[in-house]
């Protein structure tokens, strides 16, 4: 039983044991390579939902009808990383084993790990789409295997070969797309592709983690590595909103909010609108 938060994302003050879908914020930075700033994203969230109505003209649905519970966001420590995935960790445990869906606010990318041990768990078949500028399959980074820069390929290393699908790669080393050849599917560049793959997946239970530096530095340059190439907003929508609806989903974040490298505002509200039609799909 997890007590409810003073602050919630619009509309998700559901009572816990009714929930369908638990939100919970991981606010770490720890690892960023570049720019840090992404462990003030939930809390920015939750702060500006509020500018955002609870209905979605695009899929016809009200966050008023739903079934969601805020647990807020976890105390991490940021000189440990294992620490604080072991955190992240038992949180989404605690959600999956009284049958909720966990939801996870980041934070940097590293947090997807803490969250996917615990999908990887209860759901041994699990397999990952991921939406992301950056293929994160470093085996290390500055000499931390624990990086957001490795993220995906600590992921591998629990679920072996062909189970993880990125979209939208447009940035990484050389040997991670040569190592990436031989062990995951990488569609570069865009989302295409993803109707097609859905299908294949059919009812496996899937884990997806986005990126939200997928989008174009133009739509979303709140981030601490932004890079150009990226998809717009309605690509991303539209993507996510297919994903949620039709994938089996056990569990899944939306990360790399840095809300202070945008003023205007902007950023967070992509982000925002982006975890509205997300919950909406979902539920």
């Amino acid at each position: 039983m997890l007590n409810p938060n003073v602050e919630t994302y619009l509309c998700c003050d559901a009572d816990y044991e009714e929930a369908q879908i638990v939100l919970y914020g991981a606010p770490f930075d720890s690892t960023t390579s570049y720019r840090p700033g992404t462990r003030f994203g939930s809390a920015a969230i939750r702060r500006e939902s509020y500018g955002l109505e609870s209905y979605s003209p695009y899929q016809d649905k009200d966050l008023l009808d739903c079934k969601i519970f805020d647990s807020g966001d976890l105390e991490l420590s940021f000189g440990k990383p294992e620490d604080a995935l072991a955190d992240i960790e038992e949180r989404a445990a605690t959600i999956l084993t009284d049958g909720k869906l966990p939801f996870l606010l980041g934070g940097e990318h590293l947090v997807t790990l803490g969250a996917f041990r615990a999908a990887q768990a209860k759901y041994s078949n699990v397999e990952i789409i991921h939406f992301d500028a950056h293929a994160d399959l470093r085996q290390e980074y500055l000499g931390a295997e624990l990086s957001h820069a490795c993220v995906l390929r600590r992921c591998w290393e629990l679920i072996g070969d062909g189970k993880i699908h990125q979209f939208g790669i447009r940035s990484g080393d050389r040997e991670e797309f040569r190592w990436g050849k031989d062990h995951v599917n990488t569609h570069k560049f865009d989302l295409n592709g993803l109707a097609e793959k859905l299908a294949e997946l059919g009812g496996r239970p899937v884990y997806f983690t986005l990126d939200l530096d997928v989008l174009d530095p133009s739509v979303f340059p709140g981030t601490g590595t932004p890079e150009p190439g990226g998809v717009d907003f309605n690509t991303l929508r539209e993507a996510v909103t297919l994903v949620c609806s039709k994938a089996n989903i056990v569990g899944c974040d939306v990360n790399e909010l840095s809300p202070h490298y945008d003023q205007s505002g902007a950023s967070t509200a992509v982000a925002c609108k982006i975890v509205r039609e997300m919950m909406l799909a979902l539920s």
